[in-house]
């Protein structure tokens, strides 16, 4: 398909997005109104007067890169002209590009604009891939078609969908150690706009009202009621967050080569990962998840850059059934079933199940037992009780934890695929396309050396671009590493000398 064209430029209402800057001052201002009651103090007025002066700076920048920038296509190549101080001209090759994002905010909905990003072979960074920011829907949809065209396309045969929303999921959303870590998220962030504005929240009335009314009470009764307050109000918050996230969620392989994942109600995100550039999956069972029967999916995929870009871009399925994510992720790999639920793993040596014990024993038990003790012999002998009783609670969880850790551990070969699965707060099984690895390294401790375990960590250009195998026998670390990828290791290894490779020594 012939691409070439004239020369283009973003929409023009893109510089109507520079608006958005305004909600932050704007909103400090009323909530400044709001709380000293029509009273807006002189530091607020100097930071509401710098931040004016920095949306009209960014503002008169943004006209002059919108002034600047224009692209077309050429026969076989996407050409951008961009840059304010250092013009950049770019000719990208269209057989490089591999995924293409489209996002696009509640301000470029209201506008009609999407923020296209797409990535190349050679996306390392900011400077490997692609942005337009920001251009029309139907521009959008033109340039992303384009982008990924290829000779061969061709359609897919029989049902393309992966998987789709169901809002029965939403009861896997509450499941998430982030429940009482996004109230903690959201009361720092109040606290700082309210400092930046010069309002102490320690100080407001209704604050000392509040805490003067739960310390009127016990802790036997305070403690719980707070604690089952943050819980619900976590709860809430994350199914809102669920929702929004992926709301319209659809994951579907629109042709032949090109993956495409649709999601999100306030700002909305198509991604579109091809096919050449999926290194693999990861299927993910955070503790509380995993007791409720759920899982997530996340791809191992090239060009989505850094290691939170790919995973926000590299998301195939939000928490959801187990038995749909080993599907989704089946579907993924182009596999006739989920390898994780058919392969027997093999597992790891018991040294590695004392390892976790000890580890948990010397960093979550002895600490606060001492501290206790310390308190007990210095302050009051209550503190005593508090030790034995902690001493022996933490010592159950630990060994509970421990067993569960390495239960956990195992790999196996599978096809073309290494199957590697690790983790106990958040059990991680991944699937890694064994043609992908670049590199392997060997690494160990002083105590893992005497215990005879190794980590051996493979190397792929891709995802976290390093994915290990914790804690397995060190004599079975070179045979996977070579059955794993022939031809990597071979030519390092002295073939008269016993198995055991060189490690790296922390």
């Amino acid at each position: 398909m012939n691409h070439a064209g004239s020369w283009r430029r973003p929409a023009a209402r893109t510089l109507l997005v520079h608006c958005g800057w305004l909600a932050p001052p704007l909103g400090s201002l009323a909530l400044t109104v709001l709380t000293t009651g029509g009273r807006v103090p002189a530091g607020a007025r100097i930071t509401l007067a710098a931040l004016f002066a920095s949306f009209a700076v960014v503002t008169a920048a943004g006209l002059v890169a919108w002034s600047r920038t224009r692209y077309r296509f050429t026969t076989d190549a996407f050409v951008l002209h961009s840059g304010v101080f250092s013009r950049q001209r770019r000719t990208i090759p269209l057989d490089r590009v591999r995924n293409v994002d489209l996002t696009a905010t509640p301000l470029h909905r209201l506008l009609g604009l999407v923020v296209l990003r797409a990535a190349t072979t050679a996306s390392g960074g900011e400077h490997g891939g692609i942005t337009l920011n920001a251009v029309t829907v139907r521009e959008a949809h033109r340039l992303r078609a384009a982008l990924l065209a290829r000779p061969d396309d061709r359609a897919v045969a029989g049902d393309a969908a992966l998987s789709r929303l169901d809002w029965r999921w939403l009861r896997y959303a509450p499941l998430t150690f982030w429940v009482f870590g996004g109230v903690g998220i959201a009361v720092g962030t109040a606290y700082r706009i309210l400092d930046g504005v010069g309002i102490d929240p320690w100080r407001a009335r209704y604050v000392q009202d509040a805490f003067g009314a739960l310390g009127a009470h016990t802790p036997w009764l305070t403690v719980p009621v707070l604690l089952a307050a943050v819980t619900a109000l976590g709860s809430l918050g994350a199914v809102v967050v669920y929702a929004e996230n992926w709301w319209g969620y659809s994951a579907a392989w629109t042709d032949a080569d090109t993956l495409t994942v649709r999601r999100g109600l306030l700002t909305t995100r198509v991604v579109a990962l091809e096919r050449g550039r999926l290194r693999g999956v990861l299927l993910r069972e955070p503790l509380l998840l995993r007791a409720a029967g759920g899982a997530s999916v996340t791809a191992v995929a090239g060009g989505l850059g850094d290691r939170e870009e790919a995973h926000a871009r590299g998301a195939l399925l939000p928490p959801a059934p187990r038995t749909e994510a080993a599907r989704v992720a089946a579907g993924t790999l182009r596999a006739p079933a989920p390898p994780w639920d058919s392969v027997a793993l093999t597992p790891h040596p018991r040294a590695a199940l004392r390892r976790r014990r000890t580890r948990g024993l010397l960093c979550a038990v002895l600490p606060a037992t001492v501290v206790f003790l310390a308190l007990g012999l210095l302050v009051t002998p209550a503190f005593l009780h508090a030790a034995w009783i902690h001493a022996l609670l933490a010592t159950a969880v630990t060994e509970l934890l421990a067993r569960d850790a390495y239960r956990s551990l195992g790999h196996a070969l599978h096809g073309p695929h290494l199957l590697v699965r690790s983790g106990t707060f958040s059990r991680d099984t991944l699937a890694l396309e064994r043609s992908e690895i670049v590199a392997w390294t060997f690494s160990t401790s002083p105590s893992g050396r005497r215990a005879g375990l190794l980590t051996l960590t493979a190397a792929v250009a891709a995802g976290q671009h390093a994915y290990r195998v914790r804690d397995m026998a060190a004599a079975e670390a070179v045979p996977l590493a070579t059955a794993t990828r022939p031809g990597v290791l071979e030519e390092f290894l002295d073939h008269h000398a016993p198995s055991t490779p060189p490690v790296r020594r922390p």
